[in-house]
């Protein structure tokens, strides 16, 4: 097979076969087939396209012009590069005159694809294609089409923070490739995420002996220092080092030469109480004035995990040891608030730090298996954060507009979570919580995911991640899960979060047992 001519077409086919497919261990068989075919260069696009997400992040596409019909080409001829590279001219397209040329890309691209690659295409482009189950699948595909250990490939992704990367290396070089993917300061990880747990005490029975940490309301940072250089990421693995002047200077203060930090960034008040998560958020994503928006707005890291100290690798540590270098190489005021309990005997030790914890302004805590090591880009079962009120990270699906103090705003949001098959199901819609702010930010953000604009509001691509506070699910025969929410509320708009990190509906009943759908 020559170059990168994988045919578009054949993905179009596998994407049907694969979503046709009930059992997993068919879903990888067809995935490893594809990737015994695919070039090393075909992977960055291959994956996303099949797991229904465009490596464009924002096409900008007018998509009153996919309404039309085009009659469709006879033969497949598209490779998937081309369709990449249509695409990227699609979303590089913006000033006067672009929605025309907009129209004509669209327009010249459904014209020369057959009726079946037509309808993958609008698939991709409306967001109805999205499998978020499908990154684990494909680790597993990746993994048989090439000979490798699916845990190897699943620690290279972890540790390059693409599977695409580790893809392209894979079908380039085989398994030794895998070797190049190794823990590097400079080099950003996935972080480790906690699930979900209804009480501390639920949380301790099922952990054993563990750290009770504050759970901050700010943003998750990971800090590499190697001798003078250092540099600041977010859990998207966003490069902010030249937003957070105080936070590299302290890491710059510490004692270790090379480093890798796992913390959070939080800004207190005068009174040394957090400020809201709004405020941090503005500050992180302010690129403007740093220096006047320091001023404003200070911030301040708060370290609770290390990964890797002056040339030694620390993910494979229990938690209770990569603590011991943490305290080494942190001083106190910059480290995480704790409370170590041997288990479910000391649960009313860690029910009171959590009530201390609520008292200085935080938002709950963070029950840690001392014994776990740190899975990275993964939901440890082994970290459970405990919060007083619910809360999920929610998709919208569709948004209504307001009336009228809100007239021309999209208001009333269409709520989903995630299903087994990686769609979404509708929970609930909400309007309350929204300040005028967040009404202006998510209707221009909301408009340009629109794929449908009915009289009452807009449809969209399920990407954007709203976190929701409510006070319970209940039954409803009205919604497709059988469960609602009872008085959902938006706390924010999770732009840090991709769809596929949100809850399910799994998730949801697991939390509230006493509600059958």
């Amino acid at each position: 097979m020559h170059h990168g001519r994988m045919l578009f077409a054949r993905l179009a086919q596998v994407s049907r076969e694969v979503a046709a497919t009930s059992a997993r261990s068919g879903k990888v068989a067809l995935l490893a087939e594809l990737f015994r075919e695919a070039e090393p260069d075909d992977a960055p696009v291959v994956i996303p396209y099949l797991a229904g997400r465009l490596p464009q992040v924002r096409l900008g596409v007018g998509w009153r012009s996919l309404g039309r019909r085009v009659p469709p080409a006879a033969a497949p001829s598209l490779t998937v590069r081309e369709v990449d590279l249509r695409l990227s001219e699609l979303g590089r397209t913006s000033g006067p005159g672009a929605r025309a040329r907009r129209s004509r890309i669209v327009g010249a691209l459904l014209g020369a694809a057959t009726e079946d690659e037509q309808r993958f295409l609008l698939g991709l482009l409306t967001g109805e294609l999205r499998q978020g189950a499908l990154e684990a699948l494909a680790v597993e595909g990746l993994a048989r089409a090439t000979g490798a250990p699916a845990a190897d490939v699943r620690r290279a992704v972890m540790l390059a923070g693409s599977l695409q990367a580790v893809a392209r290396a894979l079908l380039a070089d085989g398994p030794p490739a895998l070797a190049r993917f190794r823990l590097t300061v400079g080099r950003p990880v996935l972080p480790m995420l906690a699930h979900s747990a209804s009480s501390v005490a639920e949380a301790v029975g099922r952990l054993g002996a563990c750290a009770v940490e504050e759970k901050l309301d700010g943003i998750r940072v990971q800090v590499h220092r190697d001798g003078g250089t250092l540099r600041i990421h977010t859990r998207a693995l966003e490069d902010i080092t030249d937003r957070l002047p105080e936070v590299a200077a302290a890491a710059l203060g510490l004692a270790g030469e090379r480093f890798i930090l796992d913390g959070e960034v939080v800004s207190f008040g005068a009174d040394g109480r957090p400020r809201s998560f709004q405020e941090t958020a503005g500050r992180v994503g302010s690129r403007v004035d740093v220096a006047a928006a320091a001023a404003a707005v200070p911030v301040s890291p708060v370290f609770f995990d290390v990964l890797a100290v002056d040339g030694r690798e620390l993910l494979d540590l229990p938690l209770a040891e990569r603590y011991a270098e943490l305290a080494r190489l942190v001083p106190e005021p910059m480290r995480v608030r704790r409370v170590q309990v041997s288990g479910p005997g000391e649960a009313a030790e860690a029910e009171r730090f959590l009530a201390e914890t609520l008292e200085r302004g935080h938002e709950g805590v963070v029950v840690k298996a001392l014994d776990a090591p740190y899975s990275a880009g993964r939901r440890g079962a082994s970290w459970r954060k405990v919060k007083p009120v619910h809360t999920a990270d929610l998709v919208v699906l569709a948004a209504e507009w307001g009336h009228g103090r809100r007239a021309g705003r999209l208001s009333n949001l269409h709520l989903g979570a995630r299903t087994a098959d990686g769609g979404f199901a509708m929970l609930g819609k909400t309007f309350k919580g929204l300040t005028d702010a967040m009404l202006a930010w998510q209707t221009e953000r909301l408009r340009r995911l629109a794929v449908e604009e009915k009289e009452w509001g807009v449809v969209v691509r399920p990407e954007l991640v709203v976190e929701i506070a409510y006070d319970g699910l209940q039954r409803s025969p009205r919604y497709p899960a059988g469960v609602a929410l009872r008085f959902a509320r938006v706390l924010r708009h999770r732009e840090d979060k991709r769809p596929e990190e949100a809850d399910t509906v799994e998730t949801l009943l697991a939390a509230h047992p006493g509600v059958v759908p």
